[in-house]
């Protein structure tokens, strides 16, 4: 065949494209590539709830302080969420712990859909833990607190002033606190809880204005889940090594885990 004129020329090279195209597709057919292997999911999957709080409670800080502290937990992913209504979602289900560290001050909390989940989600087995002022969240919700097990009561004297203070660990043989001493720490010290819920009191701190021993850390059982609760933790320094080893080592005994072996 005679090529006569630009109409032919191109009709040539648009062949001699076809054929490469068509030796890539088979060399690519020949060699698929799926990318990388997706890393195994980790036994401990974490939604750590946050966003908002009292304004002497400075979230923003504080959060990225807890996180870190349960992924040094080896077998922790942990994500931060800012939006409380997030609790609402089907999600939820592919966690074993929802932490809150959250508190809707002078906001509504999420609504019932996300109360109503949250919940069904602890009762059917998934585990909860409570930082600090997350025992005042939900004021409007009367059965957050049989979940809780305590909550904050405004009518009462909140705390202490900020200060040093002795925890003392009550239950040298649950999980959370077995091999852990008592320590000192400079936080709040919460007088104001309240509640009838079945609780296991594992830390405790005298009260330097009532003389009162008060709870720092409890657990107890809602339906087949587990709920850990610590007062503790009011800002950065409050965070200190002791106590982010409670929430850590609470966590994994909120998911039915042993305590991590060692801190990475």
């Amino acid at each position: 065949m005679k090529c006569r004129g630009v109409y032919c020329c191109w009709l040539l090279v648009g062949l001699a494209l076809s054929g490469f195209i068509f030796a890539a597709d088979q060399k690519a057919d020949a060699f698929p590539y799926a990318g990388p292997p997706a890393e195994a999911e980790k036994p401990l999957q974490v939604l750590l709830v946050t966003g908002r709080d009292h304004p002497a409670h400075v979230w923003r800080q504080t959060t990225p302080v807890i996180a870190q502290a349960l992924r040094d937990d080896p077998r922790a992913d942990v994500r931060v969420i800012e939006d409380a209504h997030f609790l609402d979602s089907a999600a939820l289900t592919r966690y074993h712990v929802i932490v809150l560290h959250y508190m809707n001050w002078k906001a509504p909390g999420p609504p019932e859909p996300a109360r109503a989940n949250l919940q069904r989600f602890v009762e059917r087995g998934g585990g909860l833990v409570l930082v600090h002022f997350a025992c005042g969240a939900w004021q409007e919700w009367p059965g957050f607190g049989q979940l809780a097990g305590r909550v904050w009561n405004p009518q009462l004297r909140g705390h202490d002033p900020r200060g040093p203070f002795r925890v003392e660990l009550s239950q040298p043989t649950h999980p959370i606190t077995a091999g852990l001493a008592s320590f000192d720490t400079d936080d709040e010290l919460y007088t104001c809880l309240v509640g009838d819920a079945p609780i296991q009191v594992l830390a405790t701190a005298t009260s330097r204005i009532d003389r009162q021993v008060h709870p720092m850390a409890f657990v107890h059982q809602v339906g087949r889940g587990r709920v850990f609760q610590s007062t503790l933790g009011h800002d950065v320094k409050a965070l200190n090594p002791a106590t982010l080893e409670l929430f850590r080592r609470g966590v994994a005994w909120a998911a039915g885990l042993a305590p991590a072996a060692t801190a990475r």
